[in-house]
């Protein structure tokens, strides 16, 4: 009895790349921090909780990541947030 074992093994890689972005918020001395959160709560979605947060950070560390996405999903957010006053970039 003869046993034919197949050695080659072709093995698929697929690699989905997703270009995820980040959107930051600067700290500046105009806004206010009840401004900066109501608009991270209203924009961005976020939890009171979430906003205080992030708030505190921009504050003491002069910037703070609040969202991360595709670029499109983040480009509306960073133009309403800059609308309303605060500086904002994508990265």
């Amino acid at each position: 009895m003869q046993v034919l074992i197949d050695t080659e093994t072709e093995i698929l890689e697929k690699t989905v790349e997703t270009d995820i972005k980040k959107l930051v918020v600067y700290n500046d001395d105009v806004n206010t921090f009840d401004w900066v959160i109501d608009t991270l709560i209203e924009v961005c979605k976020h939890t009171s909780e979430q906003a205080e947060q992030c708030t505190l950070i921009i504050h003491y560390k002069g910037k703070c990541s609040v969202k991360e996405g595709e670029f499109d999903e983040l480009t509306g957010m960073r133009n309403e947030i800059c609308r309303r006053g605060i500086s904002a970039e994508i990265h």
